[in-house]
């Protein structure tokens, strides 16, 4: 049986004439649709830097370059994480532009390419490559924590028990970020309570002899622990209480101590984990 296509064409005109409603509807969603959907095209690495130059924030740049050896030796437009996660969304994920832009010597880029980097594609040898290149800006943070990519991966939780007891601070905060994320993934198995009574009492043990960002790192650690549900919640507070708020220096940012207990201890979460 042969439909020709203008038999199709007298049908859908006769179909939405007699439903005008459903037609717009229809229509609208098509176009609500798209609008939300990444580029159909892949992106260039020079196609990036040119929209990253466009979306220059001046106030952010000054920032930037007050941050002297913060900065790592890179370049930035000064763009916010909230707007560059905007921009990671529009690009979609690329896990060959994702290298490429980590290989620039622009923080915004990098930024970019950690947020659209594929955690199938990604390998446990590019990780630990990485890592020794995230001390700078956000970096470290978008990296390993965030909803990163990187927490997504099939050998994440084996790297976060391996950099939690590195001897590298950059690989025991990064691992700790990803301690943080995990305990938000009830799905894997491996993710027992014993593993993270364990974290809960190595962070106790350990968090007052470790340098400003790792300690930041491990009390966002526990309080993600804590949240996870009612047993780690009261082994969490046991510590939060000893530990009480974290001083932590953020540089010319006026910060206050991170409150670990305040965030285990609210009515919202109460609610969420029974009694």
């Amino acid at each position: 049986m042969t439909i020709h296509l203008s038999a199709i064409t007298s049908w859908s005109k006769a179909f939405f004439t007699a439903f005008p409603f459903l037609a717009i509807t229809l229509t609208f969603r098509a176009l609500s649709n798209r609008s939300h959907q990444p580029m159909l095209r892949f992106m260039t690495k020079t196609e990036v830097l040119a929209l990253l130059k466009e979306n220059t924030n001046e106030q952010g740049l000054a920032n930037w370059n007050k941050m002297g050896a913060d900065t790592g030796g890179l370049k930035s437009f000064g763009i916010g994480l909230t707007q560059l996660r905007k921009i990671a969304k529009q690009i979609g994920r690329d896990h060959k532009l994702a290298l490429q832009l980590w290989k620039t010597k622009n923080h915004d880029a990098k930024i970019v390419g950690l947020l659209i980097d594929d955690p199938k594609a990604m390998s446990r040898k590019q990780a630990e490559a990485q890592v020794e290149e995230v001390d700078a800006g956000m970096l470290s943070h978008v990296f390993s924590s965030c909803n990163a990519p990187l927490t997504k991966a099939a050998f994440a939780f084996d790297l976060a028990k391996a950099w939690i007891d590195s001897s590298d601070p950059i690989r025991r905060r990064c691992g700790h970020g990803l301690v943080y994320e995990l305990s938000k993934n009830q799905r894997n198995k491996a993710l027992t309570d014993a593993f993270f009574l364990d974290c809960i009492q190595r962070i106790d043990g350990t968090i007052g002899e470790e340098e400003n960002w790792v300690r930041v790192a491990m009390g966002g650690a526990l309080m993600g622990i804590g949240k996870r549900n009612s047993t780690l919640n009261k082994a969490a507070i046991k510590v939060a209480k000893r530990l009480g708020p974290i001083e932590y220096d953020a540089g010319d940012t006026r910060c206050k101590p991170l409150d670990i207990l305040k965030h285990l201890t609210s009515d919202h979460l109460k609610r969420k984990l029974g009694p």
